[in-house]
């Protein structure tokens, strides 16, 4: 099938509806990466009132939710963001690596685009430094998960037009 000849959808951000699920850990600086991925859809076209933001406990919560948003049907996107830090021990690898793996499994399950802004840096430490690097970081993060939102949602959307 010679792929040029695809039809031509019109797309219209404004009537797709998107969740982005948030942490509760560390939400000062998680919130950045919220805001700033709300922002950006909506200078993207997104209607601002059809961007829902969910908070969960922690990292590790996100992919359910995300899957039950998914099976729900009214979501074109689902995001998700935490910071999960080192503690001192490992499990914090762990905990990153599982909530990657789910949510790559939720998409693929569920044939809605599932993205992530789950970070985990090495050496986060609870002062002034370190808290201010990472608000700017995940300002940065979020218009770089709504841009990969936007893009998911068109390529997703034509590939089921076909």
């Amino acid at each position: 099938m010679n792929q040029s000849s695809t039809k031509n959808i019109d797309f219209t951000p404004a009537s797709h509806r998107i969740a982005i699920l948030h942490a509760a850990w560390h939400e000062d600086i998680v919130m950045n990466c919220v805001n700033a991925f709300k922002s950006e859809l909506v200078v993207r076209g997104y209607d601002a009132s059809k961007i829902d933001l969910i908070a969960v406990p922690g990292a590790y919560e996100i992919p359910l939710q995300a899957k039950l948003l998914a099976k729900s049907g009214h979501y074109s996107a689902i995001a998700g963001t935490a910071l999960v830090v080192d503690g001192g021990i490992y499990r914090h690898d762990f905990v990153a690596q599982a909530v990657c793996d789910a949510i790559m499994q939720v998409q693929l399950e569920t044939e809605v685009p599932v993205l992530t802004a789950v970070l985990t840096p090495h050496n986060f430490h609870e002062h002034d430094e370190h808290k201010t690097y990472f608000s700017r970081h995940f300002v940065k993060k979020g218009t770089e998960l709504a841009n990969a939102c936007d893009q998911a949602i068109r390529l997703t959307e034509h590939a089921k037009s076909l």
